[in-house]
């Protein structure tokens, strides 16, 4: 019985993502989410599904790089990483070896704007998972020996990630010159000599602000009781103590009144370009115009601009555009690599160019229905899993106020029009709201010694 209601589920989830490819337009499958607010402010979201015996948990911590400051960037991210080196119950390493013998896994991720760390074990492991859970976030073990570890560990992230990275570094330096105040700024990595820089009391004082019961979003999803769930949870992390509420991240980002341009210089092999446009948060009534934008300059090799610079003009050996758009804001990003013989001014001219051909003549109505489709499956095929539904409750709850916001996703992208698509590309993607950062190769040590010998 539960083999075929697996395959059962597997189709219809099947049936609608292939509806949605034809162009149909299916509803949010409704979702008996059950919501509890413990008395210490913790949201607990449970929604029940016997399909297979197995449960996800998905906890999003309100807490980023965007609540960092200058001298401490970068403490977020290690924080994820002390997360799973041990807590007063529970030594390290155990955390991961309990999942494990349960036939499970777990992971965590940082952004700018929330922490996040998920676990989908056995449906017999879920009170042990936590109880993981609630001991971590009562009494995290911060003492010098965890956070020196990992220090080392995300330093190391930084430079693969970063600094050795060409369009890492690209990315980074972009952000650096088109936020002058707002935290976003800087990159969820951090600057190396503020990681170095980080103390204990900073790992402290950071840990009691933010890992706070009143400051998470907990989302279970599988093969449960909802009734014997919130026993659990109130269990085990009901005892935890509230924190004050965090405070705000002041909003002190100046206008920007014109465009900027940054040059990076490093060994390379291409020229390259990356343009970002200021653009508003993912709350805005504008964020799916922007994404459907998004999706008709980019996706496939049927976009505009896959077929203007790689196709047509033959200029670009990569293209791509992306919404990044954040709780306070964020950039509407264009990238590309030249192929050789071509540089970046020629490939930043023929990004313009598109740009200003929407703005001029609009989208077309199949390219619009495309970039539809695309937005039906995607948030589709995110209720397939127990993950994909815990993760999509927890986000939703967490930033939105509210886990129903699901529903409004694809009706808010359906009511977009041409128009619609046309007016956020003369609203945002405009010089003055642009930065510029050009790629200059130049040669390694090496390859400007072998150069120099061989001649």
């Amino acid at each position: 019985m539960r083999r075929y209601r697996l395959l059962a589920a597997a189709a219809a989830a099947l049936a609608i993502a292939q509806g949605a490819a034809l162009g149909q337009k299916p509803a949010t499958p409704p979702l008996p989410v059950a919501r509890s607010v413990l008395s210490n402010g913790l949201t607990v979201l449970a929604l029940e599904d016997h399909t297979v015996p197995s449960v996800a948990v998905h906890i999003v911590y309100k807490v980023g790089s965007r609540n960092e400051r200058s001298g401490i960037t970068g403490l977020s991210h290690l924080f994820e990483h002390m997360m799973f080196n041990g807590s007063a119950r529970f030594k390290p390493k155990v955390f991961d070896q309990l999942i494990e013998a349960a036939g499970g896994s777990s992971n965590a991720f940082t952004s700018p704007d929330t922490t996040e760390y998920h676990e989908e074990v056995s449906s017999g492991a879920l009170a042990t998972v936590l109880e993981l859970e609630a001991d971590r976030m009562r009494a995290l073990r911060l003492d010098r020996q965890n956070l020196e570890q990992e220090r080392a560990v995300v330093k190391e992230e930084r430079r693969l990630r970063v600094d050795e990275s060409v369009e890492g570094s690209m990315s980074e330096l972009l952000w650096n010159t088109a936020f002058v105040a707002h935290p976003y700024r800087w990159e969820v990595a951090g600057f190396l000599r503020d990681l170095d820089a980080i103390t204990l009391e900073d790992a402290r004082r950071y840990f009691a602000t933010y890992y706070a019961p009143n400051n998470a979003v907990m989302a279970v999803v599988g093969d449960f009781r909802t009734a014997e769930l919130f026993r659990l949870v109130n269990k085990h992390f009901g005892p935890i103590r509230r924190a004050p509420a965090p405070p705000p991240v002041v909003q002190t980002e100046p206008p920007q009144r014109g465009e900027r341009r940054s040059e990076l210089w490093r060994p390379a092999e291409l020229h390259a370009v990356t343009v970002g446009y200021k653009v508003p948060s993912f709350r805005h009534k504008d964020e799916p115009a922007l994404n459907l934008l998004d999706s008709i300059l980019s996706r496939g090799e049927s976009s505009r601009l896959y077929r203007a610079l790689i196709y047509d003009r033959q200029i670009a050996a990569a293209v791509y555009s992306a919404n990044d758009s954040r709780l306070d804001g964020g950039l509407f990003t264009l990238y590309a690599q030249a192929r050789p013989g071509h540089t970046a001014a020629e490939c930043e001219q023929a990004l313009y160019g598109v740009i200003e051909d929407i703005q001029k003549n609009g989208v077309e109505e199949r390219e619009l229905e495309k970039a539809k489709n695309a937005v039906r499956a995607t948030h589709v095929r995110s209720f397939t899993t127990n993950a994909g539904r815990a993760m999509l409750l927890a986000e939703r709850e967490a930033l939105f106020g509210t886990w129903k916001d699901i529903y409004n996703h694809v009706p808010r992208h359906e009511a977009a029009t041409p128009a619609d698509v046309q007016r956020v590309a003369r609203q945002y993607l405009v010089a003055r709201k642009r930065t510029v950062v050009t790629l200059v190769p130049e040669q390694s040590g090496t390859a400007a010694q072998e150069q120099e010998a061989a001649k």
